[in-house]
């Protein structure tokens, strides 16, 4: 609907006014949550606001300031980290990292762990996905049990099995390769609850239709279940890359040192040869901390929103 300006003639008489017209009145977006617009007028609740505000800086800070100076310590040479206090390094040299990625073979296992976030990935979502999709659509003879198992494998430590889970990897020889680290993202009792909860969320009218249609129960998963599920898929895939990033423990007692070690294990080895010293293995720890970052900060607004909605039922 198109918005008339008026000014006030000399005659008392109101016109039209182009001039009034060209002038678009901005008003500032009205505040929501907890506090709101008119809380702001109470003297106490801007100050308990500017003290939140100095707080949260405080606490980003305090949380950023161990990765700023680890990168800070990486363009020191040995003696410089060893002699010098100062935060920032007596130059910013970069040969100091592009030489560290050449000798320390750093790019072989980023292609390495690439491949274990590839696989976990797959197995987190369909492994994980098909079991919930059987415990919340299909429900077939005995679903509540195995769900009640589930859900007790989350009170067990995941320290505990890890003992059991090894011994079995080497008695059926599936050691020196990825095949264990995919398979444990695939049985994963966190992501089958997150899984479980979604679908249980999704229309049933829609399940109903594509039986009528004729789809089968994996037709109706990989076609009509999974494309409805995209933000709890965008969830676990990035709680999934982040796990499978930076997994240390597993991957070293499957691995060891074959050529398929991933950058965790590969940090560890360097820190214990005697011919390494703290100003490479700090670097590495660079290289290491590099793909975590970005994904943050592409998907952190994303993960946010996602993780909010998948909360909400209904």
């Amino acid at each position: 609907m198109k918005k008339e300006y008026f000014e006030e003639s000399s005659d008392g008489s109101l016109k039209n006014s182009s001039a009034y017209a060209k002038v678009k009145v901005k008003q500032a977006p009205e505040r929501t949550g907890v506090i709101r617009s008119f809380d702001l007028g109470v003297p106490g609740t801007k100050i308990g606001l500017t003290v939140v505000y100095i707080l949260c800086a405080a606490l980003v800070l305090i949380a950023l300031f161990p990765v700023f100076w680890v990168i800070m310590a990486g363009f020191k040479d040995l003696r410089e980290l060893n002699s010098s206090t100062a935060i920032f390094p007596s130059s910013f040299d970069f040969s100091q990292y592009t030489t560290t990625w050449d000798q320390s073979g750093i790019s072989r296992t980023y292609l390495n762990s690439f491949y274990v976030v590839a696989g976990s990935i797959a197995c987190a979502l369909v492994v994980n996905g098909m079991l919930a999709y059987g415990l919340a659509i299909l429900k077939p003879a005995g679903y509540k049990l195995i769900g009640r198992l589930v859900m007790l494998s989350l009170l067990t430590p995941a320290t505990i099995s890890l003992v059991p889970l090894f011994m079995n990897i080497q008695r059926v020889g599936m050691g020196g390769f990825f095949w264990p680290l995919w398979l444990a993202a695939g049985a994963n009792a966190f992501f089958v609850v997150l899984f479980r909860q979604f679908f249980e969320s999704l229309p049933f009218s829609i399940i109903e239709a594509s039986r009528i249609d004729g789809c089968s129960p994996l037709q109706t998963f990989f076609q009509i279940v999974m494309p409805l599920s995209k933000p709890i898929v965008v969830v676990i895939t990035l709680y999934t890359i982040n796990a499978a990033w930076s997994d240390f423990l597993l991957p070293y007692l499957v691995l060891g040192n074959s050529q398929w070690q991933t950058v965790m294990v590969r940090l560890f080895i360097l820190s214990t040869q005697q011919t390494i010293n703290d100003a490479v293995v700090l670097r590495t720890v660079v290289f290491s901390m590099i793909p975590p970052i970005l994904l943050f900060f592409i998907f952190q607004k994303k993960l946010t929103e996602n993780a909010i909605s998948v909360g909400i039922k209904g």
